[in-house]
């Protein structure tokens, strides 16, 4: 079973323990969920734009690397 690997640290990066894949995009779902409310105050809003975009980066890296990975498999 191949191991899942951590995507490299940049200063986006949440300074929390890091989730996995799969962590960010449900977490990420529920920022999206939130907001699409319209519950939560302008505060709040913002706060959880930023812990979106955050998130959203995150998955982008995953991505960016198993991308990478596969196209390094292909080439092999």
């Amino acid at each position: 079973m191949a191991t899942a690997r951590t995507p490299k640290k940049t200063e986006d990066t949440p300074e929390e323990p890091q989730l996995t894949y799969e962590q960010a995009r449900d977490e990420l779902v529920n920022v999206v969920n939130r907001l699409e409310s319209g519950g939560e105050s302008l505060a709040d809003s913002m706060e959880l734009f930023k812990r979106g975009e955050q998130l959203a980066d995150l998955c982008e890296q995953y991505l960016t690397q198993a991308r990478e990975t596969v196209e390094a498999s292909k080439e092999a």
